[in-house]
């Protein structure tokens, strides 16, 4: 056993790189410190819609580890490029209303209270469903349910990339609507709290290995450090929780 430790103490450091959607950008960010000086590999982080990041692999970009929805990854699995059996469920998230710091907090407590906020409200910004991100899609759909959509659609700012939040954070608009994650990155912004249970809708995430990952091994250990036990505690602290 002693000699197995020293060889995987003297293995060479390596260079992971790993693709995320935005709304696990912070976990994955707040678990690597302590992974690269355990490990002493070096990762790098880009991150993308989920949608947009599956199109770029697709499109043969080099990657070791990525981070998205599970239909994402088992669509890449089909395509060969995530390795078949390497998908793992981190986490799951729902989405949440914002408003700016300071500002009263609006009432979301059912349904029908919520339309009213959204009709009430000068401005609303969601993600830009052409944009291939997770909540975007969902939100412009559960806006049409609900029978808000054409008539907030004057005022309604569709945001392409990036974080909804930012838009109310600098007063563009009054409410923002996006992954509770995403909206607790944002300083400046309070989260009045999730969309009703009957709206409501949690995205899963997953992580899958890079079929052609440069070093399997060190890429493996990132994928266990992120599904190691205590980073439920990070999951919390972001809006997030373990998927079922």
């Amino acid at each position: 056993m002693a000699v197995l430790a020293g060889l995987a103490q003297s293995a060479p450091a390596a260079e992971i790189k790993l693709l995320t959607t935005g709304a696990m950008k912070e976990v994955v960010l707040s678990v690597i410190p302590e992974f690269e000086k355990r490990t002493g590999h070096k990762v790098t982080v880009d991150n993308a819609t989920a949608g947009v990041l599956s199109r770029r692999i697709r499109e043969g970009e080099a990657f070791d580890v990525t981070v998205n929805t599970p239909a994402m990854i088992d669509d890449l699995i089909r395509a060969g490029k995530i390795a078949a059996g390497s998908r793992f469920d981190l986490a799951r998230v729902g989405v949440g209303v914002a408003v700016k710091q300071g500002a009263p907090l609006p009432d979301i407590s059912t349904v029908d209270a919520f339309k009213r906020t959204l009709i009430a409200a000068r401005a609303v910004a969601h993600g830009d469903p052409t944009g291939l991100g997770s909540s975007g899609i969902y939100v412009a759909a559960m806006l049409a349910r609900i029978g808000v959509a054409d008539t907030i659609k004057g005022k309604t700012i569709l945001v392409p990339g990036g974080l909804v939040a930012e838009r109310v954070a600098t007063g563009q608009a009054e409410i923002g609507l996006h992954q509770i994650s995403e909206i607790l990155a944002v300083k400046g912004v309070t989260l009045v709290g999730p969309l009703p249970a009957e709206i409501q809708n949690y995205t899963t995430y997953a992580v899958g290995l890079g079929a052609a990952a440069k070093d399997a091994d060190a890429a493996k250990a990132l994928i266990a450090a992120l599904a190691a036990p205590n980073v439920e505690a990070v999951l919390k602290g972001r809006g997030m929780e373990r998927a079922p």
